[in-house]
Order: structure tokens, then C-alpha cells, then sequence
């Protein structure tokens, strides 16, 4: 039989270690299930109980300590997405969260583990004749001789990843180039994500990401079609169509120049160049410029109209160039072949 003092002794004893028992559960931090998905770049947390701020910061070398938006979602889960920073210099993550008036901290490193030097630089991509991309890079300079690199890409934030299939070599046998072809349906919105690591028998390789390839920014552009010129005693006139690209862009942001030289001139660096009046003719979608003749010179050695000049809109003259030869009287049409230069 309990007498009425040890009961009430017992119920002290019960009260005092709930009280504890609630203590700790509030000491304990709220913040679990820490993951960070290295693909996306997106760093998630959940509370085992409500919390009244949370913020994630990413500290990385040489950059100011990064604080992106914090979405939160009704199951109490939390995200924060750093797509446009890099990881392959190590990253440090860090999560507060305020719970009753205290905060709570939870940390993850970000290492890039492999032989320093080892990992791949100047990661460039290029988009061509609509479906085709191409992609280089240099070896690490302290890679080893064996190195395998493995280039990965993907065209949105929750796509599927894809693991280059033509590798380009160079005369080492080492790859520093991917060939992608026949890329999926464009759109506007298109951004592209890549990731290069790498394998060898003798060391760890260090990974290299990049910060998303925003399609229509890395689109080189074919010259323009159906080049031609006509002479009607005092002005010729060439005329273009656009050229198809990748993604939809108004007409009028496409830049042109002609670059008019004299056939037969000595001199490559000092060609006469002009900068057209373009605008959009009656036929839809096809360019003209006037330009003014005829010149000095002779005209049976009359000027070549070349399209277009390097620029950072175009692809390089090889193999895309056009040159068109102007006589005059008479009409001058674009050659079937390309030229090289």
C-alpha cells in the first residue's frame, strides 16, 4: 500500500521528468533530413516543428557569402536553389532556422575531392545549324596522362541527365570535345546544364560544373541565304534572306554587315567597309541594302561583297562564308560553294 506521501512523491517524480523530457525536445534542433542534390544545385531541409525564420547561406571562395530565397512548402519542408554559382571550388552550406526564440544551425561542406589541378578547365559550348552543339574543354594542367573525362548535360532544372556519346579526341587520345546531335524541340526558355568529371587509374579526378548555358546566348548563326546583287547604273543592290536559327528572335535585333574588297587587291586589311542600311522588303522576311556605285576602280575588277564579316553573332568564315562577285551591268547570284579561310 502507497502511503499518501510516497504518491505524492511519485507524481513529482513523473511531472519533474516530463518537464525535462519537454526541455530537451525544445534544445533538440528542428532541422533534419539535411539533403543537397549536386546536379540541381538544390539544398533541402525539413522541421520536425514550426519554426519562425529560416534562411540558407552558401559561402564559396572568393565570392560574397550567397543567400538565396527560401521555399517553403505546407509539410514543413524547406529549399533553397543555387543553380548560378559553382561548386568545383568547394562550397560550405549553412541552415538557420529561429524555434522558439532560439536559433539552430545545421552545416555541410561541399568538398571536390581528386588531385588538385586534375579536373577539367574551360568548359565552352556552341550551338550550330539549329540541332547541333558542340562542346570543348582543356585538360587540367596536372592531369594525368590516363585521364578519361565524362561529360554530362541536361536542358532543364529536373531533366534527364545524358552522358556525351561522340567524344572528341585530341592527338593524345584524351577527350576535350563532345558532339551532341539532333537536340531536343527549342524553346525560349532553354537553359542547358553541364557537369565534367573524370577517371584514372592513378588519382581521384576533380569534377568541374558550370553555371547554366542559356541557349540562345551560345547560338552561332548560319550567313545569311539566297544572297544576291543587281546594278541599276547608279546603286547596287544585294539582297538576303535571314538565316534559320534555333530559337524565335524578332527580325529586326539580327545585326549585318557587309564588307565590300577589291578583286584582286594585295592588301586583306584595309578592305572598304560598309555598314548597310537594312530593312525588311515586300517579300517578307528578305533584306536589301543600297549601296552606292559605280566604284573608282574598273568595273570589270569591280568589288566582292563577303557575308559575313567574324563577328561574335556568326560563326567563324570556315566553312559558313560567302563571297559574291559584282559586275556591272548585270545581276550577280551566290555561288553554290563555300570558301575557306
Amino acid at each position: 500500500m502507497v502511503s499518501p506521501l510516497n504518491f505524492v512523491s511519485l507524481l513529482v517524480l513523473v511531472n519533474s521528468a516530463c518537464f525535462v523530457d519537454s526541455q530537451l525536445a525544445q534544445k533538440e534542433s528542428p532541422i533534419i533530413n539535411t539533403k543537397l542534390d549536386k546536379r540541381k544545385k538544390i539544398l533541402t531541409w525539413n522541421s520536425r516543428r514550426n519554426v519562425t525564420q529560416q534562411e540558407c547561406i552558401i559561402d564559396i571562395p572568393f565570392e560574397d557569402p550567397i543567400r538565396p530565397t527560401v521555399e517553403v512548402s505546407d509539410d514543413n519542408s524547406y529549399a533553397c536553389t543555387f543553380v548560378n554559382h559553382l561548386l568545383h571550388r568547394g562550397a560550405n552550406l549553412t541552415v538557420n532556422v529561429t524555434a522558439d526564440g532560439q536559433v539552430y544551425q545545421e552545416f555541410l561542406t561541399i568538398p571536390n575531392p581528386g588531385k588538385e589541378g586534375s579536373g577539367g578547365t574551360n568548359l565552352s559550348c556552341l550551338i550550330y545549324n539549329i540541332r547541333f552543339m558542340n562542346c570543348s574543354w582543356m585538360p587540367g594542367p596536372a592531369a594525368p596522362a590516363d585521364v578519361s573525362y565524362h561529360l554530362y548535360m541536361w536542358a532543364s532544372l529536373h531533366g534527364n541527365v545524358s552522358e556525351c556519346s561522340w567524344y572528341i579526341l585530341d592527338s593524345t587520345g584524351t577527350r576535350v570535345g563532345c558532339h551532341f546531335e539532333n537536340l531536343d524541340e527549342p524553346h525560349n526558355t532553354d537553359n542547358y546544364f553541364f557537369l565534367l568529371n573524370g577517371t584514372s587509374n592513378e588519382t581521384a579526378i576533380q569534377f568541374l560544373d558550370s553555371i547554366p548555358f542559356v541557349g540562345k546566348d551560345i547560338e552561332k548563326y548560319n550567313p545569311p541565304a539566297n544572297v544576291s546583287v543587281t546594278y541599276n547604273v547608279s546603286y547596287y543592290i544585294i539582297r538576303w534572306d535571314n538565316p534559320k536559327i534555333r530559337f524565335h528572335l524578332s527580325h529586326h535585333i539580327l545585326c549585318y554587315e557587309v564588307d565590300v574588297q577589291r578583286k584582286g587587291s594585295v592588301s586583306k586589311g584595309e578592305p572598304v567597309s560598309i555598314s548597310p542600311s537594312v530593312h525588311p522588303t515586300a517579300l517578307g522576311g528578305q533584306h536589301s541594302s543600297a549601296q552606292p556605285g559605280p566604284p573608282s576602280a574598273p568595273l570589270a575588277d569591280g568589288p566582292q561583297v563577303c557575308l559575313p564579316r567574324r563577328g561574335p553573332l556568326w560563326m567563324e568564315r570556315y566553312p559558313l562564308s560567302t563571297r559574291t562577285p559584282l559586275s556591272c551591268p548585270g545581276t550577280a547570284v551566290l555561288s553554290p560553294g563555300w570558301e575557306k579561310k
